[in-house]
């Protein structure tokens, strides 16, 4: 007995259909703060390279502009101490530690232009003449070069004049200008800071609605690629997106099967619309999972009646016997539903193999379809079938003798047809 699940309606079937292999192979979406890290992270490595080039050519430019020999030692260590304390953060970026702790990278990078020359300057000349023009520079490259989390620039600027103002306390009597300069200036790199944060904070709002906006249309695109392989077969869908013209494709060997729901017409008399469709709709989501499950397409249902077809279009030699086993499961399907529902339903099926036209006709609600003698055919052993049978012709007959159990049912007069040789098909050989 075929396992079933009621819990799947046309919505889950809708939110999650067999998808195509660059669909189920991707990966989900990043959330926006990975997503931000993982910027972050990037642009700290090519802001470290940025640096280190200024770094070297400032280290040259002092040593040509200073001509005692004392001086360009100096400016020489300084340089030195600096481009390597970039150097690790450079090295630190392609590390786990860079990429869980990315934040500290920036600061360490702030901080090494700002506080750590400055220092340096102190401990070697007991002096502390303010470096604005590289600071205010250094604040506004980090904003153009890595405009994210604003928090973090606005840390990195405090620091700096947290760093400034110690040393200013520390070296008080050794300044050369008066105290409303170093006032001015700090205030100047406050000043600095603030459009330096309030650009990231703006950019980073930005940051957040393109994010949104990108999951959105991605949705939207992920909802419209799920109900376009609902309504068509993967590849026809493929190649409809490619070349949007005329599909039609034949195929020399195809087995299809028409199935129709004895009863169901006169229950409609006596039963509400909404639970009617409610029954149907949950009976053909039975035989939706069962075509799934066997490999085989759905191409409509008109009414009551079931149309799937095998062999299309995928072609497969054992289309024959995917869709013999899917019709023996629609039967032990819908005995189970009747036992469940306290139902009388039978099912008459049948089966036609050969040849058969298929493609999307239509400009609007467009639809996969077959055309062809085959499909004739197939509806014809469906409606001059016996209820609760499934009827097979010759062709069919003859791919599944081998290994199905099938009852000669001898000729029948077929509309539009004349006579033809019928078998019903029983089950399976060697299958209690």
């Amino acid at each position: 007995m075929p396992q079933r699940n009621f819990s799947k309606t046309q919505h889950d079937a809708i939110a999650s259909p067999q998808m195509s292999n660059w669909q189920t192979n991707s990966h989900p979406s990043e959330s926006y703060t990975k997503q931000r890290q993982r910027f972050l992270l990037k642009r700290l490595q090519l802001l470290t390279q940025i640096m280190l080039l200024v770094g070297l050519t400032m280290i040259a430019f002092f040593l040509w502009v200073n001509s005692q020999l004392e001086s360009k030692v100096y400016a020489f260590k300084i340089g030195v101490v600096v481009e390597l304390f970039i150097l690790i953060c450079w090295g630190l970026c392609k590390t786990a530690i860079g990429r869980r702790y990315p934040h500290l990278i920036f600061l360490s990078l702030s901080w090494s232009v700002t506080c750590v020359v400055q220092i340096d300057i102190a401990l070697l000349f007991n002096n502390l003449e303010p470096r604005f023009s590289i600071w205010n520079l250094m604040f506004l490259t980090q904003a153009v070069i890595v405009p994210a989390l604003w928090r973090i620039h606005l840390l990195a600027q405090f620091g700096t004049l947290f760093c400034y103002i110690t040393l200013y306390l520390l070296y008080q009597p050794q300044l050369e200008q008066p105290l409303a300069f170093y006032i001015e200036q700090a205030l100047f790199l406050f000043w600095t800071g603030i459009i330096c944060v309030f650009s990231v904070y703006l950019y980073e709002g930005l940051q957040q609605k393109e994010y949104h906006a990108r999951q959105e249309l991605e949705i939207a695109q992920q909802q419209s690629e799920k109900l376009l392989l609902n309504i068509l077969p993967e590849m026809i869908a493929d190649q409809l997106k490619q070349q949007p013209t005329t599909i039609a494709d034949s195929f020399l060997a195809v087995t299809v099967l028409f199935a129709d729901i004895v009863g169901f017409t006169e229950l409609s008399t006596r039963t509400s619309p909404p639970q009617l469709v409610e029954l149907l709709n949950e009976i053909f989501c039975l035989f939706d999972e069962l075509a799934e499950r066997h490999g085989v397409e759905k191409i409509k249902t008109i009414g009551d009646a079931y149309m799937a077809v095998a062999g299309l279009p995928n072609q497969h030699s054992d289309h024959a016997m995917a869709i013999a086993n899917m019709a023996l499961d629609m039967q032990l399907a819908l005995a189970q539903f009747n036992k469940e529902n306290n139902q009388n339903f039978r099912i008459r099926i049948g089966i036609s193999t050969g040849p058969v036209v298929a493609g999307v006709i239509g400009l609007k609600k467009f639809a996969y379809d077959l055309w062809g003698d085959t499909v004739n055919t197939a509806s014809r052993m469906e409606s001059h079938g016996i209820a609760g049978g499934i009827q097979v012709c010759e062709a069919s007959y003859q791919l599944l003798k081998d290994n199905y159990l099938l009852e000669k049912r001898g000729l029948i007069q077929v509309k539009g047809k004349g006579e033809m040789m019928t078998y019903l098909l029983q089950g399976v050989k060697g299958k209690d």
